[in-house]
């Protein structure tokens, strides 16, 4: 299976996607399935989660990555193959190439995460930091790729890459035939138009719902357009679908085959993440636990068997720590308090018996003194604190104000 760059926009059949599996045997895992107790309570039919977190390199990006790879010409595998990537795309294209005998190049932006750089040189690619925005290391990979002849490997805007991720729509057929609804997060659509063509293809009845990040959502107004426009400094914690432009090819199939594309906050990724980890003991990133968002924004909005895909665990774990808060905090888990109290012996131990009256667990405590703001005799403390839900962030809040403490919002 092999496109020439004049037939790049050539669509993509379920023939392809059937090719791609066969040529994936033994290479991506067929990953699991697991039912959500607490989710299908929520959707009121049952809800099972797709463990793409669980693949081989974290994500789904492998599938694509080594389709691509695989259908190049002698020629073309001989000169290389580069690619640009802030993590999950990276490590697909070096295993893949490492695979295939194929030599890869990877451009990253300087700031990517230390563990998804480590990650990517382990699987055998040759890595370059460039640019602090991946546009900037785009271009650079794409300069590269004109001086060297090296192939360039696009995250989501070729056929290879969608029949490969298309594999991921046969899996839920045969795991759960009987699905109803399949949810599933967007960045430039290579993976929903995957899955959208080998699913819609045998079972047209099933609805493909599409997840984007408010904060990086170029589908809806695209779709709105006809052909794909370009969303201004895309921003969400979700970098595996911050993309600001849909490609051109997954577009296509996307605005044919997908029944709708909805939105989700950072809030609700952040909540979702959290729910993940906490219910369903996986470790999702931001983008993979975006489905799992669109339920719980809208749990009677989805026609069950639902199937949520996680497409990816690659977390960097000061993030995760960043992310769990920001969910416990969403979530009223999580209080972060600043007040004004007297600077005296024994001032801080009333305090902290004050929020031990109301059971609030104290994560943190500064304990500022000298600061032009605050009067010779008095004192700034933040707190930070585990509680039970907004009820209790309330009750806190009455308690500290009935004590006499000055609280700034």
């Amino acid at each position: 299976m092999s496109y020439s760059t004049a037939d790049s926009l050539r669509p993509v059949t379920l023939d392809d996607v059937r090719g791609a599996q066969k040529m994936l045997t033994g290479v991506a895992r067929a990953t699991a399935m697991e039912g959500s107790r607490h989710l299908s309570q929520l959707v009121g039919s049952p809800v099972h989660l797709k463990c793409e977190n669980l693949q081989r390199t974290g994500s789904f990006k492998l599938r694509g990555a080594y389709v691509r790879i695989a259908g190049l010409l002698p020629e073309e595998r001989a000169a290389g193959v580069v690619a640009a990537s802030a993590g999950n795309h990276a490590q697909g294209v070096a295993l893949a190439s490492s695979l295939l005998g194929v030599h890869s190049t990877v451009f990253m932006p300087d700031g990517a995460p230390l563990p998804k750089i480590s990650a990517t040189r382990e699987y055998g690619a040759e890595v370059r930091l460039h640019g602090q925005v991946v546009d900037e290391t785009l271009a650079a990979a794409q300069e590269y790729a004109a001086e060297t002849g090296a192939v360039f490997i696009h995250p989501f805007d070729h056929p290879d890459i969608i029949a490969g991720q298309g594999t991921v729509g046969l899996e839920i057929l045969d795991q759960c035939p009987e699905v109803g609804t399949i949810v599933v997060g967007i960045g430039g659509g290579g993976l929903a138009a995957g899955i959208a063509v080998a699913v819609k293809a045998v079972r047209p009845d099933v609805r493909i719902i599409g997840v984007q990040a408010a904060g990086a959502a170029a589908y809806p107004p695209s779709l709105a357009a006809g052909h794909p426009v370009t969303v201004a400094n895309p921003a969400t914690m979700a970098d595996g679908i911050r993309v600001g432009r849909p490609g051109d090819v997954p577009f296509a199939l996307v605005e044919e085959l997908v029944d709708e594309v909805r939105t989700v906050s950072e809030d609700q990724l952040s909540a979702a993440l959290l729910l993940c980890l906490e219910r369903a003991k996986m470790v999702v990133e931001p983008a993979g636990a975006s489905p799992v968002a669109a339920l719980l924004a809208e749990p009677g909005a989805f026609a069950g068997p639902v199937v949520a895909v996680l497409s990816g665990g690659n977390v960097d774990p000061v993030l995760l720590q960043r992310v769990l808060r920001h969910g416990m905090a969403a979530q009223g888990r999580y209080l972060a308090v600043r007040l004004r109290l007297t600077d005296r012996p024994g001032a801080l131990a009333t305090l902290l018996g004050v929020l031990s009256g109301v059971d609030a667990n104290v994560l943190d405590v500064s304990h500022v003194r000298t600061d032009p703001r605050l009067g010779l005799a008095e004192a700034e403390v933040e707190l930070h604190l585990e509680t039970k839900g907004p009820a209790h962030c309330t009750e806190v809040g009455r308690s500290l104000r009935e004590a006499g403490y000055t609280v700034i919002d």
